[in-house]
């Protein structure tokens, strides 16, 4: 069992397993740091993330690593058009004494990597929703819990690219973080091309355990916040509401559709956890607004008239901080 003799020794003791988790992944990934940081930070705050970008990003590869510096069970899905629901979370079969017995899917691990999960049609998309917010899944009436902690690391390709089919919002909204992986810079792409090119195997270490996830995802919820930076967060997620009672809001002229209030819960909890991964032992309004990218992108919906005037959903967010 985990246990230190403060909440300040528990601190410290994070940021050091964090750095550690950076060095090992960096082992493997050139470059990437900031996705590796939201990544990490979704994680301890007990969160999903979804990772887009084009292919050949080494999104698996990042996910796998880090999956990898865990000491937990990880589980692949390559998501596919002829993917079924109980091909993920299993399916009931007639034993031998000719009774129905639940094998179970690949869902019953504490990291589950959808891979290119925007692949699949939406009926199977679905089969996710329950595990990812109730932490189990039901099959003929029964239910059967998912090992804690558990995660779900997507991947996915821009929805503009032939073969994909769109999240619907409802799943969107049960990811922690939207995290775009951006093409490498001159300098890292020579080192990866170098790198993966020559033979290499890297043993990487068991940084963090089950214990230390589950110690430090409570850990993170025990952390104060401010009533002005509780009121900051609130106040911003409710600004991406078109329903604004301000006409000349940036929602009313460019949103269709607003984030709900588990934004503002996951924009405070991510402002909790960046915090004290940088030494600090509370966030501020500074933290809310390092996180409301990832948090929020996902989460609104742009109007035909910023999509006619070409405006980025990251900019109107950005404009809104």
């Amino acid at each position: 069992m985990v246990n230190y003799a403060s909440d300040v020794e528990a601190v410290k003791a994070l940021q050091q397993k964090y750095n550690e988790l950076r060095q090992a992944v960096g082992q493997v990934i050139v470059g990437q740091m900031d996705v590796v940081e939201k990544l990490i930070i979704s994680i301890l705050c007990n969160g999903h993330s979804l990772l887009v970008g084009v292919p050949g990003l080494a999104k698996t590869l990042l996910v796998k690593t880090v999956a990898d510096a865990l000491d937990l069970s990880f589980k692949r899905i390559q998501f596919t058009p002829d993917l079924m629901p109980g091909d993920i979370t299993g399916a009931e079969i007639l034993d031998e004494n000719r009774k129905f017995k639940f094998i179970k899917g690949p869902i019953f691990a504490n990291i589950l990597l959808a891979d290119e999960i925007n692949r699949t049609p939406p009926k199977t998309q679905a089969a996710l929703l329950e595990a990812m917010q109730e932490r189990n899944v039901t099959a003929s009436g029964d239910e059967y819990k998912l090992p804690a902690p558990f995660f779900v690391l997507a991947t996915q390709n821009p929805i503009e690219q032939e073969g994909t089919y769109p999240l619907p919002e409802a799943q969107l909204d049960r990811f922690m973080f939207q995290i775009i992986v951006d093409y490498p810079a001159f300098e890292e792409e020579v080192q990866i091309v170098r790198q993966t090119t020559s033979p290499q195997q890297v043993a990487l270490p068991k940084v963090l355990h089950a214990e230390d996830i589950l110690y430090f995802q409570q850990l993170v919820r025990k952390v104060p916040v401010p009533d002005n930076v509780l009121e900051y967060a609130v106040r911003l997620v409710q600004k991406t509401r078109p329903g604004s009672n301000d006409k000349d809001s940036l929602a009313r002229q460019y949103l269709a559709w607003g984030a709900g209030p588990r934004a503002s819960q996951n924009l405070i909890l991510a402002a909790k956890c960046y915090a004290l991964l940088h030494g600090k032992f509370s966030p501020d309004i500074e933290d809310v607004k390092a996180m409301a990218l990832p948090v929020l992108m996902h989460r609104v919906v742009a109007s035909y008239k910023a999509e006619a005037e070409g405006i980025a959903l990251s900019d109107l967010i950005t404009r809104m901080l």
